[in-house]
């Protein structure tokens, strides 16, 4: 077993590296880390009831660490749930320590030797971290998964950037409260309530989308504008998305494409890699977060409402992915074992 050390393990995200990795097959939970508040308590305390399963005995009695490398030293490999504002330093000493530390934080993304990895959608930019070794003299490295929104978009995209190509894309989201973390939108301020902004979200699923979907060291060429809203939903991030594509398309060869993608991840049957990464639903009303967030254990992206659109003369639809665990968690763990089957780890 590969022993994983997990940095802001408290929060949800981190908690949600915890219950991802309970029961992993590769992966063993050896050291979890937090702020100097939960630091010398037991981890099943410093979480108290937040949690959303039973942890096991040996896991609840784990001592919270400080963030620290002389804390945190029985570890092969590092997922890091650190807030962006203490990321970029602390994951960068991990790295220059010979870690391999596998990011959720904004910090690292758009380092141009820095992989936003999103395995089915963008597997070759591994290759970028001999380059980001080479150039920093690192014995380790910092891979990152995409910004929670960018992870389900990008997936979506893959199939139809491939086919088709796309000339621009026009993005509207419907966020849910826990990508703002246990702190991030008062109860009063979402209850009954929409909010039209989230910092720097726009323009994270610009860049992030277009270096995802560009070659390594090159970014798409096409357009994205996008609109985020945060709201009253706990798990899940709905989108509506519409596309100019290069080359003419229909709804049915647009779900044909979708309904067949299959990456990677797939072909590897990693743990952690949904059978179908892309599911289409051809209800009028569906996805919806309630009911279709969890499809692939939460690993799948689910479409719907597929159809011609006038004005840009392209298609739209809507997509949704649970934002914790593909947007997230879940996409950093199967980052970890994509790369353990290529030998990086």
């Amino acid at each position: 077993m590969i022993k994983t050390a997990i940095l802001g393990s408290t929060g949800i995200v981190g908690q949600k590296f915890t219950q991802l990795l309970l029961n992993h097959p590769w992966f063993d939970i050896s050291v979890v880390a937090g702020s100097k508040r939960s630091a010398g308590l037991k981890y099943g305390e410093a979480i108290g009831s937040k949690f959303s399963c039973d942890l096991p005995e040996n896991i609840f009695e784990l001592e919270v660490m400080p963030t620290t490398l002389e804390s945190v030293n029985d570890a092969d490999i590092i997922f890091s749930a650190l807030p962006s504002s203490i990321a970029g330093k602390v994951e960068e000493d991990f790295a220059k320590a010979g870690y391999t530390v596998f990011s959720n934080a904004s910090s690292h993304r758009m380092a141009e030797d820095v992989p936003i990895l999103n395995p089915e959608v963008n597997g070759d930019h591994i290759r970028l971290i001999e380059e980001q070794k080479r150039r920093r003299g690192w014995s380790g490295a910092i891979i990152t998964n995409p910004n929670c929104t960018t992870a389900i978009l990008s997936l979506s995209l893959k199939p139809i950037f491939e086919k088709f190509g796309i000339r621009c894309a026009i993005i509207s989201t419907m966020q849910a409260i826990s990508g703002a973390g246990y702190h991030g939108v008062p109860s009063i301020d979402i209850i009954d309530n929409v909010i039209p902004f989230i910092k720097n979200e726009e323009e994270k699923i610009k860049n992030e989308t277009l270096k995802i979907l560009g070659t390594p060291f090159k970014i798409a060429d096409f357009k994205i504008s996008a609109s985020c809203h945060r709201v009253a939903t706990i798990d899940g991030h709905l989108q509506a998305v519409f596309l100019e594509t290069e080359k003419e398309a229909s709804p049915k060869e647009i779900i044909e494409t979708m309904d067949k993608f299959s990456g990677e991840p797939q072909e590897l049957k990693l743990p952690s890699a949904p059978k179908k990464p892309i599911i289409v639903k051809q209800e009028e009303d569906r996805p919806q977060p309630r009911i279709d967030r969890l499809e692939g254990n939460g690993m799948s992206v689910v479409v719907g409402r597929v159809r011609e659109d006038e004005v840009l003369k392209g298609i739209k639809y809507v997509v949704l992915g649970h934002n914790t665990i593909r947007g997230a968690a879940g996409c950093s763990i199967l980052n970890a074992e994509y790369l353990k089957t290529k030998k990086y780890i």
